[in-house]
């Protein structure tokens, strides 16, 4: 059985996909890919069916990473499926332990940046959307530092399970 990580921003087209295809390559050196399902969705419905930014694309492809990625809204039916579900800032993070069914579904929801050890204080990844493309450079180095401590905390889980 596979653990299941779904990534989540406001519109899925910034932060959550940029966050989904970095954690997927971590998961792909690992050699766990059959064993870690990634995706990412976003709180509201805005740009269901889009694609992702393309400054967000850009960076990605600068930085060695691959987005084939397509824009939906988080479902609370979702939960049951999911084993962690990764808020992307502050925000993110109140709506889904609203929109969460039970308790125990609300204990899955995390931040990203929780997982990186360097974060002080402020966990929340910025919005790029509104800025240049040194906010979608700046997000991608946030991102990836949190992917490493995320990537040690899912690999513990997997290793426990049967394969």
């Amino acid at each position: 059985m596979s653990y299941r990580v779904c990534f989540v921003c406001t519109g899925n087209i910034c932060r959550s996909p940029m966050a989904e295809s970095v954690f997927r390559a971590r998961v792909a050196e690992a050699g766990l890919d059959g064993r870690v399902e990634v995706d990412s969705a976003g709180t509201g419905g805005w740009h269901e069916g889009d694609g992702a930014d393309p400054r967000t694309v850009s960076v990605l492809e600068e930085n060695g990473y691959e987005s084939d990625h397509r824009a939906r809204r988080f479902e609370a039916s979702w939960f049951s499926r999911l084993d962690l579900v990764i808020a992307l800032d502050t925000g993110h993070l109140k709506a889904l332990r609203r929109l969460a069914p039970t308790p125990e579904d609300a204990a899955k929801v995390r931040l990203l940046r929780s997982y990186d050890p360097a974060a002080d204080g402020d966990l929340d990844v910025p919005d790029p959307y509104y800025g240049g493309l040194d906010g979608f450079e700046e997000c991608l180095e946030m991102v990836e530092a949190a992917s490493e401590g995320l990537f040690a905390a899912v690999r513990k889980h997997v290793e426990g399970r049967a394969a």
